[in-house]
């Protein structure tokens, strides 16, 4: 049992994985070009830059069934390499492009790397699709009806390469503009399929590790590859 007043049960060692591949080269803005007038096309800044992330947000632990078995704050899960959930969403134009966010230097994780259109933790006692449709709100400004406006498209396992933990993809049709949260985002671009798909086998460094293992199931799935 851990000392954790509010957790039910330990959650288990997690299972062993392949080392995370190392980055290579320097980070850089490997995108495509975007059209000068970048705020109308992708959305300007809505608010002033706080905190990346807090080590006090409340996650659900969860066993290898991804069933929860309690509750710690971000800062223990991440430490401790508890398996917990987070998701990841893939905003595609009416033209097949897709939105990629550059990521904050601020964020503890990945910081400056490409990654999917938003992305984020499931919070103790939200649903992955739930969070899906707050990370589209918090970090894109962009609100959605409900959670039937998007697909469901893959889980990824807990692996050391995403950082333990359950992944679930979705993919929504959206054209933007996007307002960014500049806390957690440096720029975004849009990007063919094609694009990215050479820019991440030419330069896996400059994307987040969780995004590669992302988009290579996606591409898969979508004849992209």
């Amino acid at each position: 049992m851990m000392d954790k007043p509010n957790m039910q049960a330990a959650p288990p060692a997690p299972p062993a994985a392949p080392a995370a591949p190392a980055a290579s080269g320097a980070l850089a803005a490997s995108g495509p070009a975007v059209a000068d007038s970048a705020a109308a096309a992708v959305g300007a800044a809505r608010m002033p830059p706080g905190p990346a992330q807090r080590d006090d947000e409340l996650f659900d632990v969860v066993n290898e069934r991804d069933e929860v078995i309690g509750q710690a704050t971000r800062g223990e899960v991440h430490a401790r390499k508890w398996l917990h959930r987070a998701v990841h969403v893939l905003a595609r134009g009416a033209d097949g492009r897709v939105f990629l966010q550059k990521r904050s230097m601020a964020k503890d994780t990945s910081p400056g790397r490409w990654d999917s259109s938003c992305s984020g933790h499931v919070d103790a006692g939200e649903d992955y699709a739930a969070a899906a449709v707050r990370e589209l709100r918090e970090e894109l400004g962009a609100r959605i009806a409900g959670p039937e406006r998007l697909t469901a498209l893959f889980m990824l396992p807990p692996s050391e390469q995403n950082g333990w933990e359950f992944v679930s993809v979705y993919g929504i049709r959206h054209d933007g503009p996007f307002e960014l949260n500049p806390s957690e985002i440096e720029r975004g671009e849009w990007w063919t399929p094609w694009e990215v798909t050479r820019a991440v086998a030419v330069r896996p460094g400059d994307f987040s590790s969780t995004f590669r293992m992302a988009w290579e199931r996606f591409a898969q799935m979508a004849g992209d590859k």
